[in-house]
């Protein structure tokens, strides 16, 4: 009997090729996204791959729709032994500039979604005394990011909830891992370099800074991973015997962390951080 996989956020990106990428791997995928009408490229590279995806609407925003697709998966299935947590959605904007709408926003999708989803499928996975949950954090999950404060706080919030839910999920026969990419080419990104909805007020002092950034980030995205190269780490999470807590998806990323880990008075993160913005 194939493994029940679970995948959030699969209608473009990361997700997108989670899914596929999973099936391939012989998993039975549960392909969800916020409105199944757009699946069009998800089912399209399904269809190119030759793998087949079960399709479902599944809104992390909601706490009956994510109810509703868990109940109907394990009608179905009657078991639920991957969750990949990946719906996200970024937010640029300093502080000041970011409306309390897209703070709420920020941290709903992209933390409360997280807590909401695994809340819903980790009593299954205690009762079969098996299980993997795989969030998709970033490493400004782990290092704050200049005009990403929202985004931030909402990441360094996952990665605070499942590092403290891993121990106890262990005893239970349940693996935690986070996956923290860099920089990544796919729509989520070219959704954040374009102006974020939410942003008030004028820019007054943060504009130079702001468009420094914003010009050194630009260069930071050329020969970024792909997200078929995230999904790869994915798949090896959820096939490999003992996982991980943290998976850093390459050489660029573990280096910025070494920063945070080696250094406990977080000089060295700022000195880092710094640098971006001019």
């Amino acid at each position: 009997m194939a493994p029940i996989a679970l995948v959030t956020g699969t209608s473009t990106g990361i997700g997108l090729s989670t899914a596929v990428q999973l099936a391939k791997a012989g998993f039975e995928v549960i392909a969800t996204l916020r409105n199944p009408e757009k699946a069009e490229r998800l089912r399209a590279r399904a269809t190119a791959e030759g793998v087949p995806l079960d399709i479902r609407a599944l809104d992390v925003e909601s706490d009956e729709s994510v109810r509703q697709c868990v109940r109907e998966v394990l009608q179905r299935h009657g078991r639920i032994d991957v969750l990949v947590n990946n719906a996200g959605a970024g937010f640029r904007g300093s502080m000041e500039q970011t409306s309390p709408e897209a703070l709420r926003r920020t941290m709903e999708v992209n933390f409360f979604g997280v807590w909401r989803v695994t809340q819903a499928v980790f009593p299954v996975m205690r009762e079969q005394r098996s299980g993997r949950v795989i969030s998709v954090s970033s490493i400004g999950g782990l290092i704050g990011q200049p005009f990403n404060d929202a985004y931030c706080a909402a990441k360094f919030a996952v990665e605070g909830f499942m590092e403290s839910l891993a121990p106890v999920a262990e005893k239970l026969g349940i693996h935690i891992s986070l996956i923290e990419p860099g920089p990544v080419s796919t729509e989520f990104v070219n959704n954040v370099l374009a102006a974020s909805d939410g942003m008030t007020g004028e820019l007054g002092p943060y504009r130079p800074l702001l468009e420094g950034y914003m010009s050194r980030l630009k260069g930071r995205y050329d020969g970024a991973q792909t997200g078929d190269d995230v999904a790869k780490i994915i798949v090896e999470v959820a096939t490999t015997a003992q996982p991980h807590l943290r998976y850093l998806t390459s050489d660029a990323v573990r280096g910025i962390a070494r920063h945070k880990y080696a250094d406990v008075t977080g000089d060295g993160v700022l000195a880092l951080t710094r640098t971006v913005i001019g």
